[in-house]
């Protein structure tokens, strides 16, 4: 939908890397691009956005809006210990400069399998 878009509030301006509208979940998709590894300030600001958002641009019949920041490293304490714990839409993710081999996917994604487990099996140890 637009990039570098600029929202405004009181005397300040901010600017969105890339803002898009999904149809069929009618909400918007707010994507800021970070270098780097992520750090709570990136979290607190995509947050936000997102409330600005909601509150400037999103219509009546919209689904919240949804905050996406990718960056470079992700910080896996950063993301269990902000905003991003509790919320519901936004999300943090980490993207790769080139495409990975094969064997690097491989073992990315048998690293994020492994801690998914782990996670549900905390979850699961503390229902108990």
């Amino acid at each position: 939908m637009e990039r570098q878009q600029r929202i405004r509030f009181d005397d300040e301006d901010f600017y969105i890397d890339l803002v898009f509208y999904n149809f069929k979940l009618k909400c918007f998709l707010l994507v800021d691009l970070k270098l780097g590894k992520l750090r709570h300030q990136d979290i607190g600001q995509m947050d936000t956005y997102v409330r600005l958002y909601d509150e400037q641009r999103k219509g009546s019949d919209d689904n919240p809006t949804i905050g996406l920041v990718l960056c470079s490293e992700k910080s896996e304490a950063v993301v269990k210990y902000s905003v991003l714990a509790e919320q519901q839409q936004l999300f943090a993710a980490k993207y790769l400069p080139y495409l990975p081999s094969e064997d690097e996917l491989k073992r990315e994604l048998e690293r994020e399998r492994a801690q998914a487990v782990e996670q549900l099996r905390q979850l699961e140890l503390g229902d108990e």
